[in-house]
């Protein structure tokens, strides 16, 4: 009698892929990104309109620029808070530190568009779901020496170690964006200032915008033009902490 082989069972076949978690998937817009995009949608509208009411609230907003949030009651109305409480999910009340820190983003996002946007009634410099701040600031750049200056002030404000001495250097950033008519997703923005505020906040938004910086590619044909780098994920953020900078 003649012994058989042992039988080899054939390969496994390989799992499928599991779906990523959500903390790698793209992230749905939060209520403070949706309403500061809403409010500057409409007064960005209305300003091209060239309305009075408009070109008025615009003005009071830039001047609301370096003040804290709580010394402007003549920007109650005008920054966007009200959508913010609209857009809570349902049976949702936001806490005391939640509110406060939205007030400041907002305060600072809703306050700088005003600037970007002075005197520009032909060009939007919001665009939802357009170009964050580190990919704004590469389209800056021509590819030359004279590049350095400005790369030193996006790492500036990725550095800063307080709250309005970043509200300061992202007003530099913004005045060379409105010189050069580059936009910048200022709902995004908001959102990542009020993430600026919560415990290792300020790693995760300098890593989002040196991200976005170095993700950057000009688009091949030079009439189109592309706003923003991909989204990337920012679940391992604080894993590549990288050393603060002054």
């Amino acid at each position: 009698m003649t012994e058989t082989a042992p039988r080899i069972p054939p390969p496994a076949r390989p799992p499928e892929q599991e779906p990523l978690p959500s903390s790698v998937k793209a992230r749905e817009p939060g209520p403070l990104r949706q309403a500061v995009a809403q409010r500057i949608r409409t007064l960005q509208d209305d300003y091209q309109r060239d309305s009075s009411q408009a070109v008025q609230a615009l003005a009071l907003l830039r001047r609301g620029i370096g003040r804290q949030a709580t010394e402007t009651p003549e920007l109650w109305g005008l920054v966007g808070m009200e959508q913010f409480y609209a857009a809570q999910p349902e049976n949702h009340r936001p806490y005391e530190a939640e509110i406060l820190r939205a007030e400041r983003a907002a305060h600072v996002a809703v306050t700088l568009w005003a600037l970007h946007q002075q005197s520009n009634r032909a060009k939007r410099m919001h665009v939802a779901d357009g170009a964050s701040l580190g990919t704004a600031v590469r389209r800056l750049m021509s590819g030359s020496d004279s590049d350095e200056p400005i790369r030193k002030r996006l790492l500036r404000a990725g550095t800063a170690t307080s709250f309005d001495v970043l509200g300061q250097r992202l007003r530099e950033l913004v005045v060379l964006l409105r010189t050069a008519e580059i936009p910048l997703d200022y709902g995004l923005l908001a959102e990542q200032l009020d993430r600026w505020q919560k415990p290792g906040g300020p790693i995760l938004v300098r890593q989002a915008w040196g991200r976005s910086f170095h993700a950057y590619r000009p688009p091949a044909d030079p009439g189109r033009r592309q706003d923003d780098a991909p989204e990337l994920p920012e679940s391992d953020a604080l894993a590549n902490q990288t050393k603060d900078q002054t």
